[in-house]
C-alpha cells in the first residue's frame, strides 16, 4: 500500500510571560524622610543590624522545597486519556483497546548473532515482550487506564499510569539505547524466523524526559508475508507515564504519534493540576 503523505505534526500555541522583578530600596533617616527622596548611606551599626536581622529570618523562613508531582488517582487516569478528538483523520475509538495483541510479536531472540555485547540480546527480548504484553515500561504501580484507537488497519494504544519514579528514571534511557543496541536482531517463532530493526523516531520537543523509537517486524503469518511497524513513544511526568503505541502493516502515520504525544502530555498536566483537561486541543490555543 502507498503510504500516505506526511502532514505537519500540529504544535500547541503556548506562550511563556516572562517579567523583570524590580526592588526599589528606599533609605529613611529616621524622621519620616520620603521614601522617592535621594538615598541615604546607613551607618555602619544600623548596616550591621539589619544584616543581622535578615540572618535571623533567614533562619527562620527556609526555602521551600518545590513540591513534587503525585502519583495518579484511579479516577485521573480515566480523564488523563485522550479521545479521538485529538488525532487528525479518521481514527475511531476501540471499545477492546485492552485485548489487542499480535503474534508478529513473540517468539525468542535469536541471542547467537549478538556477538560484541550479549546483554543486549536481552534488551531485545525486552522489547519484544513488552510490545506484545503492553507494559513496555514494566507493571504499574498505581492506577492506569487504556484506550485504543483504529484507522483502516493501523491501531494507536494509548496508556497512561503511575510507576515508581526509580523505574521510569530508567526505564525512558533504556528505550533511547535500543536503536544502538537493538539496530537489527532476529526473531525464532513457530512460523518461521522474524528480522526486526529498530531506529529513532521523531517527536514533538518538550520539558519532559520523552523517547520513541520505530520497530519494524518483517515475518509472515499464516503463510503470508507481512511488514509489521510500530511507533513506541513515552513521556514521563514525574512519577506517571503515557506509553503511546501506534502502526499496523500499512505503515506507520508519525504525525499521529505526535499528536498523541503532544496534546497528550497538556492534557495528562491538566489533570495532575487539578484542573478541567480541554476537550479538544483547540482549547489550548
Amino acid at each position: 500500500m502507498t503510504p500516505r503523505p506526511s502532514r505537519p505534526v500540529r504544535a500547541l500555541a503556548s506562550a511563556l510571560a516572562v517579567g523583570t522583578l524590580l526592588t526599589t530600596a528606599a533609605c529613611s533617616d529616621g524622621h519620616g524622610g520620603d521614601a522617592g527622596g535621594p538615598d541615604v548611606v546607613a551607618s555602619p551599626v544600623a548596616k550591621e543590624a539589619g544584616e543581622t536581622r535578615e540572618a535571623d529570618t533567614a533562619k527562620k523562613s527556609p526555602t521551600p522545597t518545590p513540591t513534587a508531582t503525585a502519583a495518579l488517582t484511579k479516577a485521573q487516569a480515566q480523564t488523563a486519556l485522550i479521545t479521538a478528538a485529538f488525532l487528525e483523520d479518521g481514527w475511531t475509538q476501540a471499545k477492546d483497546a485492552d485485548t489487542w495483541h499480535s503474534s508478529l510479536l513473540t517468539g525468542k531472540v535469536d541471542a547467537s548473532a549478538f556477538t560484541t555485547d550479549k546483554s543486549a540480546a536481552a534488551d531485545c527480548q525486552r522489547l519484544i515482550d513488552g510490545l506484545y504484553d503492553e507494559d513496555l515500561l514494566g507493571k504499574p504501580s498505581g492506577a492506569s487506564a487504556l484506550t485504543g484507537f483504529t484507522e483502516g488497519n493501523s491501531r494507536l494504544l494509548y496508556q497512561v499510569a503511575a510507576y515508581s519514579k526509580d523505574d521510569l528514571d530508567k526505564s525512558l534511557p533504556w528505550l533511547k539505547s535500543l536503536p544502538t543496541k537493538c539496530d537489527q536482531f532476529t526473531v525464532n517463532s513457530s512460523e518461521g524466523d522474524r528480522t526486526v530493526q529498530v531506529v529513532a523516531a521523531p517527536l514533538p520537543k518538550g520539558s519532559d524526559v520523552r523517547q520513541a523509537v520505530t520497530v519494524t517486524v518483517q515475518g509472515s503469518t499464516g503463510g503470508t508475508p507481512v511488514t509489521l511497524a510500530l511507533d513506541v513513544a513515552a513521556v514521563q511526568v514525574g512519577p506517571n507515564a503515557i506509553t503511546v503505541t501506534n502502526g499496523g502493516v500499512d505503515g506507520v502515520d508519525h504525525d499521529s504519534t505526535g499528536d498523541a504525544v503532544l496534546f497528550g502530555t497538556q492534557r495528562l498536566k491538566d489533570v495532575l493540576a487539578g484542573k478541567s483537561p480541554a476537550p479538544s486541543p483547540s482549547q489550548f490555543e
